[in-house]
């Protein structure tokens, strides 16, 4: 008998194509939207975590002032010393390494090809903190970095355009006013969001960086790579401790440095995204609840033009709960066609959209197979009183219908 109906169901729906089609439009609109935005929010909160994952999860970045710029226009705080990483390290409890930075901007020449970049000046720790792998050469080594040599690693990007595709490794460039021999290639990390090309890097011993382009041995950030059996609060407070003192700041004076943890960042965008998926999600799914309506509204129109064919089956023997099943399962083969339909939709709208946003492609079958299934309660819901009503005539009247 279900067969039976299934079958009069679809006839029904193809007897008015166009008409079927319109009618499942707000459904299709619906799920597409919702299936779209969740992944989209998905794909999003992934990438941010990647990029914050690319500058270290267990890092804290000290810097001078009280946050990004300088702020309130006063004077630049002081710069860091260069003897405030060792003592970082020795007296911070959960401190794994300290890396110091200086950094600088200056055109990198090769033979006929230049690039304008930023000059990082580190330490070997910077590797340990901030795990970055070489596609090809080394690192420098202790001797090298004591002495300050004008040896450096480049980033993919530096590669691209200076070497275009060539051997980078053993060659020696210009980097503003020095030669500097390339050891190193990093591996590619793409972009950091709001930090930039992450590859568009020389780095070289901090020493050459001070003495050949900032000139002075102040150091303006401090990577801190951390131990994460440790509270991450309790080694920020152990840290502004201990550079308040070093920093000879009295009590009650203001800190002139500030820290950034980047795993407290991640959370708070990833919480961020999440929270304006969801509210982007609860209005793209008032489509369904207005496709709802349609196939409602539709089916209404659809009793009142078969009111005489209802009143001939009842007159023949069909009981009231085949009438009402018959134009259930219309309805809820309308919405699910229009779910099915709306899940291709979604698929394509993501696939561009990622493509367009540089995001991850992601399919997620959870929310496919929920959209799935609330297409096909909306069928269930707004479907059952136009059903109740056809099952619900009497015979007599229904045949008189004209």
């Amino acid at each position: 008998m279900l067969g039976t109906t299934f079958l009069l169901a679809l006839r029904s729906i193809a007897r008015h194509k166009l008409r079927s089609f319109l009618t499942i439009l707000g459904i299709i609109i619906g799920v597409g939207a919702v299936v779209t935005m969740v992944t989209l929010g998905k794909a999003t909160t992934a990438q941010v975590q990647q990029n914050i994952s690319a500058l270290g999860t267990n890092i804290l970045q000290v810097r001078p002032g009280q946050g990004f710029g300088r702020g309130g226009g006063g004077p630049r705080p002081p710069d860091f010393d260069e003897s405030d990483g060792p003592a970082i390290a020795a007296q911070v409890a959960g401190v794994t390494a300290v890396a110091p930075q200086a950094q600088a901007t200056a055109t990198a020449i090769y033979e006929g090809a230049n690039w304008s970049t930023t000059v990082q000046g580190t330490t070997n720790d910077a590797f340990t903190v901030q795990p970055w792998p070489l596609a090809s050469g080394r690192y420098w080594n202790p001797a090298e970095e004591q002495a300050g040599k004008a040896v450096c690693i480049i980033g993919n990007t530096v590669r691209t355009n200076l070497f275009r595709g060539g051997e980078a490794v053993g060659q020696r460039i210009r980097v503003g006013n020095i030669s500097c021999d390339v050891i190193g290639v990093l591996t590619t990390r793409g972009q950091a969001g709001f930090g930039g090309d992450q590859d568009d890097v020389v780095i070289m011993p901090i020493k050459a960086v001070q003495r050949r382009f900032v000139g002075n041995r102040d150091v303006r950030l401090l990577l801190v790579g951390t131990d994460q059996r440790y509270s991450s609060a309790a080694i920020q407070a152990s840290l502004k401790d201990l550079l308040r003192e070093r920093r000879r700041l009295e009590p009650g004076q203001d800190d002139n440095f500030f820290v950034f943890d980047t795993k407290q960042i991640s959370d708070t965008l990833s919480s961020t995204t999440t929270l304006l998926t969801r509210i982007v999600t609860a209005v793209a799914g008032i489509s369904l609840l207005v496709g709802g309506i349609g196939i409602m509204n539709i089916m209404l129109v659809s009793v009142t033009e078969r009111t005489r064919e209802i009143g001939i089956r009842l007159a023949i023997g069909a009981v009231a709960r085949e009438v009402l099943l018959q134009f259930l399962v219309e309805a809820v083969v309308l919405s699910m066609l229009g779910g099915l339909i709306g899940l291709l939709v979604a698929q394509a709208a993501i696939g561009a959209l990622s493509w367009a946003g540089g995001l991850p492609f992601l399919f997620v079958p959870e929310i496919n197979v929920i959209a799935f299934a609330i297409s096909a309660a909306i069928g269930v819901v707004f479907g059952y009183f136009p059903a109740r009503r056809a099952a619900g005539l009497n015979p007599i009247d229904a045949l008189r219908h004209e």
